[in-house]
């Protein structure tokens, strides 16, 4: 049978690659929060257990690029996440939504290649995706603000990595 205007099939998106790595990495960044273990080490589990076993799924290396980049970044990403919520704080939220926007906020701070609505975007699908009816204008409504301060964090982030250490630092 085709599909029709009206039928729920036709309203989904074709899912790309980068798609793809950002729902592993958000399902890596809740499972690693639920099991209360570092993301980086869960994402050398995962790869060790793609590497032995034909049936498991390689780790793609955007997903890779995401949980560390979010690992190594975890305190300013969620002090930035924080800084937007309105009467709420970040441990009230729903675990996948802090994945969801963890991923977001760090692609819109560090992926250069990426367009901020493209992350925003895709979080907003994640998010109707994986979690409740609410969430979608929720992280849109959050990283509304975030895409507002962005273009600031990775202009010091490029000036910090451009500035040579001063004598006698490492």
């Amino acid at each position: 049978m085709a599909d029709q205007p009206g039928d729920k099939k036709s309203s989904y998106k074709k899912l790309g690659a980068r798609h793809k790595a950002r729902r592993r990495a958000v399902d890596l960044l809740f499972e690693a929060e639920a099991r209360d273990i570092d993301p980086a080490e869960l994402l050398a589990e995962r790869e060790q257990l793609a590497g032995g076993d034909q049936s498991v799924a390689p780790v793609n290396p955007y997903t890779r690029i995401l949980v560390e980049g979010v690992a190594d970044d975890l305190d300013r990403v969620d002090g930035s996440i924080e800084s937007y919520l309105q009467d709420w704080t970040l441990a009230r939220l729903p675990a996948v939504d802090r994945a969801i926007l963890r991923v977001a906020v760090w692609e819109l701070f560090h992926a250069g290649d990426v367009p901020p609505v493209v992350a925003v975007d895709e979080a907003v699908e994640l998010a109707k995706e994986l979690s409740t009816d609410d969430s979608p204008s929720f992280v849109n409504g959050v990283l509304g603000q975030v895409v507002q301060v962005a273009p600031q964090v990775r202009a010091a982030a490029a000036a910090t990595r451009a500035t040579p250490p001063s004598d006698g630092e490492a």
